[in-house]
């Protein structure tokens, strides 16, 4: 079964940097975009970047300049480079991917939790 799996989430204060990965298991055949969300309390889950099997990215306007996502193919990991953060980018944030597989769809991860103080 398919399977998306978070890491890098933590506690940082403001203006600080965390990086944030996720890789996809199971009998993958291909995966087309990667993107990650977030969703803070009482608020509705938002696009924060998502990105194309062929690397085009496309970002809230919130965090243009501050996150860069990337992933690696072969690994089957996409990544959220996030720089500068703000206390507002407190959120759980979650990786989602369109999966082409047996079971075929759009899948998510489990969540992480990214704190950022003031």
């Amino acid at each position: 079964q398919v399977q998306l799996v978070e890491s890098g989430g933590g506690l940082v204060q403001a203006g600080g940097s965390l990086r944030l990965s996720c890789a996809a298991s199971g009998s993958i055949v291909r995966i087309n975009n990667m993107g990650w969300y977030r969703q803070a309390p009482g608020k509705q889950r938002e696009l924060v970047a998502d990105i194309t099997s062929g690397g085009t990215t496309n970002y809230a306007d919130s965090v243009k300049g501050r996150f860069t996502i990337s992933r690696d193919n072969a690994k089957k990991k996409v990544y959220l480079q996030m720089n500068s953060l703000k206390p507002e980018d407190t959120a759980v944030y979650y990786c989602a991917a369109d999966i082409i597989a047996a079971a075929s769809g759009g899948y998510w991860g489990q969540g992480t939790q990214v704190t950022v103080s003031s």
